[in-house]
């Protein structure tokens, strides 16, 4: 069963693929890859094999057998665009969210140009079903051309996270992007956020229409700085993009 999460902005994570490599800054302390090698080697464990790129086939079910609609973060311990992940299994996570239409999926990705490509030639042009959303991580201006590629795939459900946020994003142009969340790094060597990276994507997505949801300063533990940015809780949700019969159920 998917299990349930902490996630500020999720209700719960599934995983069928666990296990990454990394690609950038942002996976430098990746909080994944901490949680899973601590198990490595312990035998029977889910995460016997550490963080070494694994899929389970075996929860590809999940979703159908959870009844009641959530919003399920998909591969919150891996990225299901990894180069190394076959085509024919990534269909097979999309399948299995097609047929549990009745949640909304949130897939989130460092592998910008691979979730574009693969999308493109899955729905031929047409639109992704509005209960799949499609994300990007974008730790620092360096990596905003993943914003681009997004932006390149037909959907109104496309959302970014800046975080773990590691430098300024700069005047980036966030038209047509649905939400925004933004937070800095956990753990036991987190760099620090500076609060004018934050106030400048705030600005950025209320000039651009973006829901802005700010997650975390950061600090050795999650809640260490809290989630205050000017005296303020900023959790927006673009709940005009849910589908308004999964809308319905969540709010009964």
């Amino acid at each position: 069963m998917a299990q349930k999460s902490d996630i500020e902005w999720t209700d719960a994570t599934w995983n069928p693929v666990t296990g990454c490599t990394k690609v950038g800054p942002g996976c430098d302390n990746c909080y994944a890859e901490r949680f899973a090698e601590r198990w490595r080697g312990i035998p029977g464990h889910p995460y016997e094999q550490g963080f070494d790129l694994t899929l389970w086939p075996s929860r590809l079910q999940q979703p159908v057998l959870w009844k009641k609609p959530r919003m399920i973060f998909v591969n919150s311990m891996s990225d299901l665009f990894h180069k190394d992940i076959d085509r024919a299994f990534i269909d097979q996570v999309f399948d299995a969210m097609e047929h549990a239409d009745w949640h909304v999926y949130q897939v989130l990705t460092k592998r910008s140009s691979l979730m574009r490509n693969y999308i493109r030639k899955r729905y031929e042009g047409g639109p992704v079903p509005r209960h799949i959303w499609l994300g990007v991580s974008v730790e620092n201006a360096a990596h905003t051309s993943r914003i681009e590629h997004l932006k390149q795939i037909n959907s109104d459900a496309r959302f970014i996270s800046f975080e773990p946020l590691l430098g300024p994003i700069g005047d980036v142009n966030l038209m047509g992007i649905a939400w925004a969340i933004v937070g800095g790094e956990s753990g036991p060597r987190a760099r620090p956020m500076e609060e004018n990276w934050a106030r400048q994507l705030r600005d950025t997505c209320d000039r651009d229409a973006v829901a802005f949801f700010f997650k975390q300063w950061g600090g050795p533990r999650p809640k260490s700085g809290g989630r205050l940015l000017d005296g303020e809780e900023w959790n927006g949700f673009p709940w005009q993009i849910v589908p308004k019969p999964i809308l319905k159920k969540i709010s009964a």
